[in-house]
């Protein structure tokens, strides 16, 4: 497994942006599929981004598609989330996760990944 810290998470209003950010050690990520999930009070995990090993190819819940963007720097060993245009409803924990097996596509089932970080709170005001 690798370790995974989040960080970059507060409070916001809406319409703002924050950018968060995941350090991995003890894996590289350079071969594995990455996601970020969010769980918001009383609500199940949810998939938020995807982001292919490669880095080449993203993929985002409905809810999101168009205000946020996942990206990785191999160098930094670090996965990120730029969030625009965030609303109330944007509200949540926001965990980074990383896939239990190298080159394996990034899905929206969280039991396929094997790493997880503690998250992070996004609180976004109306």
């Amino acid at each position: 497994q690798v370790q995974l810290v989040e960080s970059g998470g507060g409070l916001a209003q809406a319409g703002d942006s924050l950018r968060l950010s995941c350090a991995a050690s003890g894996r590289t990520l350079r071969t594995y599929a990455t996601g970020w999930f969010r769980q918001a009070p009383g609500k199940e995990r949810e998939f938020v981004a995807g982001l292919t090993w490669g880095g080449g190819g993203k993929v985002y819940a409905d809810s999101v598609k168009g205000r946020f963007d996942i990206s990785k720097d191999n160098d930094k060993n670090a996965v990120y989330l730029q969030m625009h245009s965030l609303k109330p409803e944007d509200t949540a924990v926001y965990y980074c996760a990383v896939r239990a097996r190298p080159y394996d596509e990034p899905n929206a089932r969280a039991h396929e990944y094997d790493s997880w970080g503690q998250g992070t709170q996004v609180t976004v005001s109306s």
